[in-house]
This record gives C-alpha cells, sequence and structure tokens, in this order.
C-alpha cells in the first residue's frame, strides 16, 4: 500500500466516513512551490485553486465536482492534508473576483495580484505544452475546505 493510500485509510478509519474514492494531487509545477503553496493550507490561509479547463479534456480525469476528496501532497510526494470540495465555477480567468483571489491565498490576496501570478503561470505552461494562452481562457475555479488531518481541518 503506497503512502497515499496509508493516508486515505487513516483518513476514513478515524472519521468513519463512508467515501471510496479521491484525487492525489500536488501544487503547481515545482516541489519548491508544492510545499510553499501547501503550507499556505496547513496555516489556514489558502482555501480555493484554480486550474484551467483543458487540463481535463484530453486525459480520463474527471472535472472537479462538490463533494469531491482530494489529497493533497508536498513537493515529496507525501500526503499532508484532504480537502472537500465546496464549489466548483468554471468561467473564463479574467473573471475572477475579489473575493476568490482573496481565497486562494496567494501573493497579496488581491484581484490584481491574483490575475498578474496566474498569468505568468499559465502563460509559463502554455510555451510548456505548446497551446495558446488567452486571458478568457476556461478555468475551473474550486474552493474548498480541510477535513483531515483533524488538527488543521476547519470547522464543520
Amino acid at each position: 500500500m503506497t503512502e497515499i493510500e496509508q493516508f486515505w485509510e487513516s483518513f476514513r478509519k478515524e472519521t468513519g466516513t463512508e467515501a471510496s474514492s479521491y484525487v492525489a494531487v500536488s501544487f503547481g509545477n515545482s516541489p519548491e512551490m508544492a510545499d510553499e503553496l501547501l503550507e499556505l493550507v496547513i496555516i489556514g490561509q489558502k482555501r480555493a485553486t484554480a486550474s484551467l479547463l483543458r487540463e481535463y479534456e484530453p486525459v480520463d480525469q474527471p472535472v472537479p465536482q462538490v463533494g469531491d476528496h482530494v489529497i493533497v501532497a508536498d513537493g515529496a510526494g507525501t500526503p499532508r492534508a484532504i480537502w472537500q470540495t465546496t464549489e466548483i465555477t468554471i468561467k473564463p480567468l479574467n473573471q475572477v473576483d475579489v473575493a476568490f483571489a482573496w481565497d486562494e491565498g496567494e501573493g497579496d490576496r488581491s484581484r490584481e495580484g491574483w490575475l498578474s501570478l496566474h498569468r505568468a503561470y499559465y502563460s509559463d505552461q502554455a510555451r510548456r505544452e505548446g497551446f495558446e494562452f488567452e486571458d478568457d481562457i476556461e478555468t475551473v475555479f474550486e474552493r474548498f475546505r480541510i477535513i483531515w488531518p483533524l488538527d488543521i481541518a476547519d470547522p464543520a
């Protein structure tokens, strides 16, 4: 059994959850970014994330749904937390609102700062993956609550 599977089974046993499926992720595109953004989750500052809709289309990974369980790992691949998705909105990147930028918890938490960080990140991704980045690219805006481990979990 992998470390992620063990983490999931510990969560299920300790909480009595009936959930049987999860997705495992790390933030960003480097171990350092994964650690930095995970730390924002652990301290309670980050309760949202965004991804491009196109990331789900060519693979057999469904678009996130409300109620999903997500194990987030650090830059070394060690599972550190489980979140449950509480809200999904799909809209153009440039339609991000102030509240979402704040909830994502990165940079100065402003809408302008959020757009600047994400334009740079997705432009780099577009160059690496060979697609055209545009400001109105369809984006999955996901809010979540931490449910495991209990010492960092959000109130129910």
